[in-house]
């Protein structure tokens, strides 16, 4: 019986009897004590007959704080990353794992989300991993939901690119009230500006459905994700069966520049550049430095799934850098593709 109904009844059978009681007991003597333990005891009863109904009180969350890491950091050697993932995708042949399990997915290059689509094939997705890859910039690494690919993907720069444009506009307008002369304050208008190219430079990007996409994280039984890691332009198949939960979980894949150890990379950010629409790379050579650019926060947002952004920070500047973060989710939703 449900704790609703079994309440229900309560409510009708000991309702009245204690209406009455507490009624003749009201004119007695001694009404003001007894009538203390008499309501402290109905209400001990009710407690008790809804726990037994619910099957006690509820239990607590054995993962609160738990962070699982799924990935590389900074030293860590790409070829050793890669052969252990693929040791540990071949060791999953003798596993049970009927529901599938989560996988990171590392490319070899950037990708458009047509290119992308066919290597995702009939997999099911949870979310994408992008960044423009402008030379010797450190541009914001992202991570897009994305359960139907190429569509998510293309509706996710979409929003990028609004939010980038905006960013480039507020950099503008913050290098335009410094009018003064000292250093201190040119310096700080040459990096509001290099900001506003940088920024422009993602959102032209974004908008042109740019080769930006370089990881994805996907669900899929042991067998499927044999097939994934044979397909052309995938990097390696990292198998994850000890994630439960994604908004717990950070992935970092590794950037396809990077090929003997993950290390922060080059930022040249305050070169000044010319104020041409600069080019980007539909993919760099496996030779070149991993890039870098300033992020318009002191800690980028990966999640790029609205349109409402945060203030930037008062100057744009190169950020501690890691590989990427995954541990927000800015739509809220927890993405749980079927394979």
């Amino acid at each position: 019986m449900r704790a609703g109904d079994l309440l229900r009844k309560l409510d009708q059978r000991l309702l009245p009897r204690l209406a009455a009681t507490v009624t003749r007991l009201s004119h007695g003597p001694s009404r003001g004590p007894l009538l203390g333990w008499v309501a402290t005891l109905s209400c001990a009863t009710v407690l008790a007959t809804a726990m037994l109904a619910t099957g006690g009180p509820p239990g607590q969350d054995q993962t609160v704080g738990e962070v699982t890491r799924v990935g590389v950091v900074e030293g860590d050697s790409i070829p050793r990353y890669e052969a252990t993932a693929a040791a540990d995708l071949a060791a999953l042949a003798g596993r049970s794992l009927d529901d599938g399990t989560y996988a990171l997915v590392s490319l070899t290059e950037y990708l458009t989300p047509s290119r992308l689509a066919a290597v995702v094939g009939d997999v099911g997705v949870a979310f994408v991993f992008g960044r423009v890859p402008l030379p010797e910039r450190q541009t914001e690494i992202v991570r897009i939901p994305a359960q139907r690919v190429p569509e998510d993907v293309t509706a996710g720069m979409i929003k990028l690119a609004e939010r980038k444009e905006r960013e480039a506009a507020d950099y503008r307008a913050r290098a335009t009230a410094l009018g003064g002369g000292a250093p201190t304050e040119r310096e700080l208008r040459d990096l509001y500006l290099s900001g506003a190219r940088v920024a422009a430079a993602e959102a032209a990007a974004y908008r042109a459905e740019c080769a930006c996409l370089y990881a994805l994280v996907v669900r899929a039984e042991p067998a499927k994700l044999r097939g994934v890691a044979a397909r052309s332009g995938v990097r390696v198949v990292d198998p994850a069966p000890e994630v439960r939960r994604l908004e717990r979980t950070v992935f970092t894949p590794p950037l396809p520049e990077q090929r003997d150890v993950v290390r922060p990379p080059v930022d040249r950010a305050t070169t000044p550049e010319p104020t041409e629409s600069p080019v980007v790379p539909v993919s760099p050579s496996a030779s070149e430095p991993t890039v870098a650019v300033p992020t318009p926060t002191p800690t980028p947002t990966p999640e790029v799934t609205d349109s409402s952004p945060p203030p930037p920070s008062p100057a744009p500047s190169a950020s501690t850098w890691t590989p990427s973060t995954s541990t927000d989710t800015v739509d809220g939703d927890d993405p749980d593709p079927t394979p």
